[in-house]
């Protein structure tokens, strides 16, 4: 099991019933996490916050002083993160651009463009034309590399090294540096490349991605007589729902990093942490409705479920969560109780795929106990199917920052101004 912050604890029991399902974010431990990380790395490695982890204005907000800027994949994360945060650096990627989100981008002045055919260059080298002259918006050509069979073989999700819909042919790649540099496109930019090819790696796993892409992208750039900038390797640091307390090790992959920055001194590298970063610094608390037996096994339901917290139901894993005790039952009828030590956490949905946890070690749970469900500061919410049989949706707090629940109004929330000091 994941144990939450003690802040987090005390909301989740405090909570009325009728307020749960909440996701609570404790916004300290982001910072605090946020700024181990940034201390690990070295000067040279600028950080873009992936906003499709989790965009929420105040997770954004919290990340502001510890990451170079955010990256965003969409016109509408583009407009969302740009009114969160404004004035910061964006970097605008994702594959299928539309032209309007392309001229959106450009009439906000962003700076950095991943591109991820020779379509989209043309694309956006015409509408830079129109939209932005004078300008010479970067471009970071994506390329779809090869990947060590070890690495691949370790990756969670992998977004290059095979045939996806993510970035350029890597036997394109001459052609499109040759687009950028012979006059072309003289309004256009090549800042540098990326490379962004697979998701749940390890620092050492991660460490060599990195190394490959550079002397990739540096023999690119040989080639063509041309010096790159910019050098951005992706994002993708493991987050392990199995075992939580394994954290992706940012010491050795700092140090790796500054080895490999030394011997390249003209080039920047670019990461773009999402999950990694936000992660830890959520959790979805809910209460047990019911305790029943099937067929030899217990179950609890609870309130809400996958449509509010998809993560566990997508990625195929089991949530990591912790049972906090309510003695309270404030109901005339008997009190459902589990009578073994493993019971399957399933949500209200009419679907046997609506499980969150299974076979957790749940001795003695009771229906009106809370469940904190871990890792929920990445990819839970935003990706979740909300509207299926349109239950609640969840409440939402930020401790340590401004509480949505109270600014909303909400019976029981933390105070007039919407702000609870910790």
């Amino acid at each position: 099991m994941t144990a939450p912050t003690a802040a987090v604890r005390d909301r989740a029991r405090s909570l009325p019933a009728a307020e749960l399902p909440a996701y609570i974010y404790d916004l300290a431990a982001l910072r605090e996490h946020a700024a181990s990380v940034r201390a690990a790395l070295p000067e040279r490695v600028e950080v873009y916050y992936a906003a499709k982890a989790n965009p929420e204005p105040e997770i954004l907000a919290a990340l502001g002083p510890y990451v170079d800027g955010y990256e965003v994949a969409s016109g509408g994360e583009l407009a969302h993160v740009a009114k969160a945060v404004p004035g910061r650096p964006l970097a605008f990627g994702g594959p299928g651009k539309t032209p309007a989100e392309i001229t959106a981008a450009l009439e906000r002045g962003v700076e950095r463009f991943h591109v991820e055919s020779e379509h989209e260059l043309h694309m956006l080298a015409e509408l830079a034309r129109q939209v932005a002259p004078g300008t010479r918006p970067a471009v970071l050509p994506r390329f779809n590399l090869p990947m060590a069979a070890g690495s691949l073989a370790t990756s969670s999700l992998a977004m290059g090294g095979r045939p996806t819909p993510f970035g350029l042919d890597p036997s394109q790649a001459d052609a499109v540096v040759r687009l950028l540099t012979d006059g072309t496109y003289p309004h256009l930019e090549l800042r540098g490349v990326h490379a962004h090819l697979a998701s749940g790696l390890r620092a050492p796993e991660q460490l060599a991605v990195a190394e490959s892409v550079v002397r990739w992208a540096v023999g690119l750039a040989g080639r063509h007589g041309v010096r790159l900038a910019e050098v951005n390797v992706g994002g993708g640091m493991t987050v392990d729902y199995a075992e939580p307390e394994k954290r992706f090790d940012w010491t050795a992959y700092g140090e790796g990093l500054a080895r490999l920055t030394s011997q390249y001194p003209e080039l920047t590298l670019r990461i773009e942490p999402g999950r990694a970063l936000t992660a830890y610094c959520g959790w979805y608390a809910t209460e047990v409705l019911d305790v029943k037996q099937s067929h030899g096994e217990e179950f609890a339901v609870v309130r809400g479920g996958t449509h509010h917290l998809r993560t566990p139901a997508t990625k195929g894993h089991d949530q990591p969560c912790s049972v906090l005790a309510v003695d309270a039952w404030p109901h005339p009828w008997p009190r459902p109780v589990a009578r073994g030590e493993l019971v399957t956490l399933a949500g209200q949905l009419c679907t046997p795929k609506d499980v969150l946890a299974r076979q957790v070690p749940a001795t003695g749970l009771r229906a009106g106990d809370r469940v904190a469900f871990g890792l929920a500061g990445a990819y839970a919410w935003n990706i979740s199917h909300h509207d299926f049989l349109m239950h609640p949706r969840p409440g939402f707090h930020f401790l340590g920052g401004v509480d949505r629940a109270a600014s909303q109004g909400v019976t029981g929330a933390i105070g007039a101004t919407g702000r609870e000091d910790l």
